[in-house]
């Protein structure tokens, strides 16, 4: 058959990705500029300072107006401290590993690597400086109105999630650009060269990536579990109580962890799913139509503009003046922005690709531009229903977390085996998603249409970054609230704020996992074209042993970040300890010491995020270049279908005990008499309990889980050549001849 030229000019193709990565830029700084707008020069004017006397007569506006700026000026100076040391730290392992990369590659992907890790670098850098100058801004509208502190928190989250993408796709494209007139493209070996060598772009994003999520993740977990147990549990202090000198720290891992992670794990994993869809495009048809092999990039840079009309038209059309409509316009976001990215990918399809074409690992059939569109959208939407099933077991509006919380009325241990129950029912639906999006798209389009299914997931990842940010954001707000000593009507709206994010952060996690699954695998096809790997059979000894070891790296991998959270989190609570009996004598009390707690956590979080990194990054490289590519093979497919299961697991059941604990806390459960249970009951200390197992699990293991699928997988596609020249011609290892 003969394979047609596609509809679209090359200078169209170019300006598509130009023209929406600039406008998601000037989009991004108008919204940082509306957050530097709101006013914070005095107390707004809705503040009736002698009703509020009459309340309470030590209650003074200014004096909780400056203490805002001073705590927020705290956990800013805390967080940019983390970032700074945990940099240099990621600067010397650029340095090393890419004159390693060097060594076995070549110099053209070395430099794709060291761009993708300063933008990866770059992206969380933004998200944190936009967070924490946002928090005390939330805290603040939420003072005057909660109209005002959600608008303001949404636009902050705007300012992370269209400015990380838009860096993300223009750093992409330049490297592109660049490369096509340093190189040869006039054959296609020369192109699909030229696309591996880019291929160490997804590297480097998703190796900071790693550091930024196992460091951030360490870091305020160890600072929340520290902060609980010796605040909440042994002097019943509130969740952000001022007296107890973890607070502070456990504000500052909001930020390093659920932003700068967040945003270097979900860029990370949109470079590897463009990278994997543009080596397998270039292995077939497409390498001869500018178009074609920038349709997997123009599906990103859509998704800025889709982005930036998902937020005018929600937040023109449905006005959030009421505490229960909050949660309603987060999913708007999500579901609108799914809406009207569906039609344009078909669009982009129908123009990019032409008519019918070949791809390598499609034997023997013709693949037709619509059915590139169906494994787009198979992507797109199956990410939404992963995500919603996320919330109905992590949110209490439904009956799993609620049974979990009734079982904590009687001990500890129930509400941990209901919600160990609860994280393993919870991989079935999301599985079975993943599973149709994979035949189907395989099917139709090979390994290039599950790429394709991975970046139709992350098609809305400017929305998804935005309500994640969000929820980090209302948090630290409530923090900002509660250690300022502002009326207690501020504290529930952040409180509300807060809770709508919980919910979305939680769908964030599940479109994360599941894109992480789609892109991995997706790389895992692309590594058996350069390694030139015909078929993985299990009953080949060396790609069982591969399977074996990869299935148990996961496993290995969480009992380290889990042990690094326990450590890090016994020394902080030995701090807290230490200072308790000073700062809770009732004469001359002393001053919480939140630095010295902010310097443990830095410490203790980046020295144990090191050997969890090494065994991820090294594993692919021992079992490719040591024992052959079909060892790599199969430690590859098994690190990936262990992860997936484990991820999910670990996510929802940790993130469903964090919700038991709200649900009784906010006194929604009652005892035998009606009534609501106190702050010393056993119920309430048994949900405390189970959160504190819980936080390692959803926000260190579970969400670091994500990258140890990728980044196993784009190891082994950026040093493929080099793997296939270590093994021989059965594919084991060279050394057995």
């Amino acid at each position: 058959m003969e394979v047609l030229t596609p509809a679209m000019a090359t200078k169209n193709v170019d300006l598509l990705i130009w023209v929406p990565g600039v406008l998601g830029l000037l989009y991004s700084a108008y919204m940082w500029l509306a957050v530097r707008g709101l006013d914070m020069e005095k107390p707004p004017a809705n503040d009736d300072k002698a009703t509020q006397f009459l309340a309470d007569p030590e209650y003074d506006p200014i004096f909780s107006l400056n203490e805002m700026k001073r705590i927020n000026k705290i956990v800013a100076d805390g967080a940019m401290s983390f970032l700074t040391k945990e940099y240099w730290i990621m600067a010397a392992y650029i340095l090393g590993f890419g004159l390693f990369l060097t060594w076995f590659t070549d110099v053209y992907t070395m430099v794709a690597f060291v761009l993708g890790a300063v933008t990866s670098i770059i992206a969380g850098l933004i998200g944190m400086k936009i967070a924490t100058y946002t928090n005390v801004r939330t805290t603040y509208g939420c003072w005057k109105d909660l109209a005002i502190g959600y608008k303001v928190a949404i636009q902050g989250g705007c300012v992370m999630g269209l400015s990380l993408v838009a860096v993300g796709v223009l750093n992409l494209f330049l490297l592109i650009k660049a490369y096509q007139r340093i190189l040869p493209n006039e054959k296609q070996e020369d192109v699909k060269l030229m696309y591996e060598m880019i291929a160490g772009y997804g590297l480097g994003a998703s190796s900071i990536a790693l550091f930024g999520r196992v460091g951030g993740g360490i870091y305020t977990k160890a600072a929340d579990v520290g902060a609980d147990l010796s605040g909440k549990n042994d002097y019943g202090l509130d969740e952000d109580d001022p007296r107890n000198p973890g607070c502070i720290a456990d504000n500052v891992g909001d930020n390093v962890g659920d932003i700068a992670g967040m945003g270097a794990d979900l860029f990370g994993s949109f470079a590897e799913s463009s990278c994997a869809a543009l080596v397998l495009g270039a292995a077939g048809d497409l390498w001869q139509y500018h178009s074609s092999m920038m349709f997997p990039i123009l599906i990103s840079s859509f998704g800025i503009v889709i982005g930036i009309i998902t937020v005018s038209l929600v937040n023109n059309v449905y006005k959030v003046d009421k505490m229960e409509k909050v949660e309603t316009a987060l999913k708007l976001i999500l579901v609108v922005s799914t809406v009207l990215m569906t039609p344009a990918t078909i669009w982009l399809a129908q123009q990019c690709l032409p008519p019918a074409f070949s791809l390598a690992g499609v034997p023997g059939g013709q693949v037709q531009w619509w059915q590139c569109a169906v494994a787009v959208n198979l992507g797109l939407w199956s990410g939404l229903v992963i995500g919603f099933v996320t919330e109905y077991y992590t949110s209490h509006s439904y009956h799993p977390v609620r049974e979990i919380a009734d079982t904590q009325r009687q001990s500890a241990a129930t509400g941990i085996i209901y919600g160990l129950a609860l994280g393993y029912l919870s991989c079935i639906i999301p599985v079975f998603c993943l599973g149709i999006t994979i035949l189907i798209a395989h099917k139709f389009a090979g390994m290039y249409g599950v790429a394709l299914g991975a970046l139709g997931m992350l098609g809305t990842m400017t929305m998804g970054l935005t309500i994640d940010a969000y929820g980090p954001i209302s948090d630290n707000a409530g923090g900002i609230a509660e250690m300022s000593k502002l009326p207690p009507s501020v504290r529930e709206k952040t409180d509300c704020l807060d809770a709508a994010g919980n919910t979305t952060a939680a769908i964030g996690k599940g479109f994360a996992i599941g894109s992480a699954a789609l892109v991995s695998l997706a790389l895992f096809g692309a590594y058996t074209v350069r390694a030139d790997v015909k078929e993985v059979d299990i009953l080949d000894p060396w790609v069982f042993t591969g399977l074996l070891f990869g299935a148990m790296m996961p496993y290995a991998f969480a009992a380290w970040t889990m042990k690094s959270v326990g450590t890090a989190a016994n020394d902080l609570l030995e701090e807290c300890m230490r200072q308790f009996p000073g700062i809770m004598r009732e004469q001359n009390p002393d001053e919480p010491d939140y630095d010295k707690c902010i310097q443990i956590a830095t410490t203790a979080s980046l020295w144990e995020m090191i050997a969890p990194g090494m065994l991820v990054i090294g594993s692919p490289l021992v079992a490719g270049l040591i024992f052959g590519k079909n060892a790599c093979a199969g430690l590859l497919s098994g690190a990936l279908v262990s992860s997936v299961q484990l991820a999910i697991s670990m996510s929802n059941t940790g993130g469903a005990w964090d919700n038991a604990k709200k649900y009784i806390s906010a006194g929604y459960l009652l005892d035998k008499n009606g009534e609501k249970y106190a702050k010393d009951s056993e119920c309430r200390k048994n949900s405390v309990t189970g959160d504190t197992v819980g936080d390692p699990l959803k926000d260190t293991s579970g969400p670091a889980l994500n990258i140890v699928m990728k980044l196993t997988a784009i190891i082994s596609l950026v040093f493929g050549t080099a793997i296939k020249n270590c093994s021989n011609k059965s594919g084991g290892p060279y050394w057995l001849g």
